[in-house]
């Protein structure tokens, strides 16, 4: 419940200023933050094998590469878990 307090200033949390940030938020800023420092530190060149390919990338890029791979999949399984959860919710609603 929002209160007015003197001046005319709303106090609540209905009233407030600024960005809030929930947990999952603040995790995932500090992970980009991690990465980017772990980039930085690793300019390297660095060949890379992988199954018929040969090529020779620096450790950032490949780094930056495998994290975005990652962040797709994992968002991939997201959308594919909401829509098994949704498929079900109708199956169980009452006709």
């Amino acid at each position: 419940m929002a209160q007015a307090g003197s001046g005319g200033s709303v106090s609540g949390a209905a009233g407030q200023r600024g960005l809030p940030l929930g947990g999952g938020a603040i995790a995932s800023i500090g992970g980009v933050a991690v990465l980017l420092i772990f980039m930085f530190q690793n300019t390297n060149d660095v060949r890379v094998k992988f199954l018929f390919w040969d090529f020779t990338w620096p450790v950032w890029l490949l780094i930056l590469v495998s994290a975005l791979v990652g962040a797709f999949v994992w968002f991939g399984m997201g959308v594919l878990r909401r829509r098994r959860r949704r498929k079900a919710r109708r199956q169980d609603r009452p006709t």
